[in-house]
């Protein structure tokens, strides 16, 4: 899918399934909470964090996946609800990213060692 399909396919589903999108304060807020959830996961999993159950443990990378699209859901809304195209949004970033950025990693001794 592309960023403007995932965009129309939660358009679709809010109107329909969902009834209608939560205003963009309590988007916001429920965005840092799945990012929270996110960052549970990542510090269990790749940090020092242990789990409190061989159950979480096991299902940890399907949970964080599952996490992790409910980051991209919520972000999606937001940008549905304020009218970002998230396609153009990206490129004009990486296009920042690539500028700003040209010279500054490759000559970063920290990744290149």
């Amino acid at each position: 899918m592309t960023l403007k399909e995932i965009q129309t396919t939660v358009d679709d589903w809010i109107n329909t399934i969902g009834i209608r999108y939560y205003n963009e304060l309590t988007n916001t807020a429920i965005l840092t909470e799945e990012v929270g959830e996110v960052a549970r996961l990542m510090a269990r999993i790749y940090g020092e964090q242990s789990f409190k159950t061989k159950v979480q443990e096991a299902n940890a990378k399907e949970d964080l996946s599952d996490e992790m699209a409910d980051v991209l859901f919520v972000l999606v809304c937001l940008a549905n609800q304020t009218g970002i195209d998230l396609s153009k949004a990206f490129h004009k970033n990486l296009k920042k990213k690539t500028t700003r950025d040209k010279d500054r990693h490759a000559s970063n001794k920290k990744l290149n060692a």
